[in-house]
C-alpha cells in the first residue's frame, strides 16, 4: 500500500488500530496520519516492544488491513 492511500485510508483504520492497540490515543493516532514508523515508535515506547517487533505488528496490520 503506498503512502497517500494509506493516508487517505487512515481515517477509516483508525477504529481498528485503536482494537489493536487500545493503549494508544485517538490524538496519537490521528497524529500518525498512517506513518508507519511514528506508529511502531508508539507501540514500541507504549507496549515495551522491540522495534523489529514494533515494525513487524505495523506491517501486519497493514497487510491485514489492505
Amino acid at each position: 500500500m503506498n503512502k497517500d492511500t494509506l493516508e487517505g485510508q487512515w481515517k477509516q483504520l483508525t477504529g481498528k488500530a485503536k482494537a489493536a492497540w487500545g493503549d494508544l490515543t485517538d490524538d496519537e493516532l490521528t497524529q500518525i496520519n498512517g506513518n508507519r514508523e511514528q506508529l511502531a515508535g508508539l507501540i514500541q515506547e507504549r507496549y515495551g516492544r522491540t522495534r523489529e517487533e514494533a515494525e513487524r505488528e505495523v506491517k501486519d496490520f497493514f497487510d491485514a488491513n489492505r
